[in-house]
């Protein structure tokens, strides 16, 4: 035999606060009435483990390793910086693979810009570009000088 399950409340459970129904909220004299802000507060959600949904996401997150340059690769790029340092500044338009390492973990990026020479750095030896950005010369990896037909 199958148990039904009650879809009514009885009569009597259904008038069982009547007498309590209609009396007016109570308010206490000696205590302040806490706020909404506050009340809502009581019931947000809480994380017992903050910033571990984070470290998990940045753990999973894939870097590169750094690629060394060998010895005639290094002395290619030492050539071409030295070609585009001998022409006018803003003259020479160059698209620069680099590596960007991560601020939070060992590794990083390569990343690829295309943009005018501004100034190369020799004593702290960076290349600074037109827009502003300033690219380390030991992170680069490829160096092209575009000519008027290439872009």
């Amino acid at each position: 035999m199958r148990k039904e399950s009650k879809k009514f409340m009885n009569p009597k459970e259904m008038h069982k606060y009547d007498d309590i129904l209609d009396l007016p909220h109570h308010v206490s004299k000696s205590r302040p009435q806490m706020p909404a802000a506050d009340r809502a507060a009581q019931f947000a959600p809480f994380a017992a483990l903050s910033g571990h949904h984070e470290a998990v996401n940045d753990t999973a997150r894939q870097t590169d390793e750094r690629i060394e340059l060998d010895e005639s690769s290094r002395a290619m790029l030492d050539w071409k910086l030295q070609e585009i340092q001998r022409r006018p500044a803003g003259t020479s338009l160059v698209s620069v693979a680099y590596f960007v390492p991560d601020s939070r973990k060992a590794g990083g990026a390569y990343a690829t810009v295309t943009e005018y020479v501004k100034k190369i750095d020799g004593y702290k030896r960076n290349v600074i570009l037109a827009d502003g950005t300033s690219i380390p010369v030991d992170d680069i990896m490829e160096i092209v000088v575009l000519t008027s037909e290439e872009w």
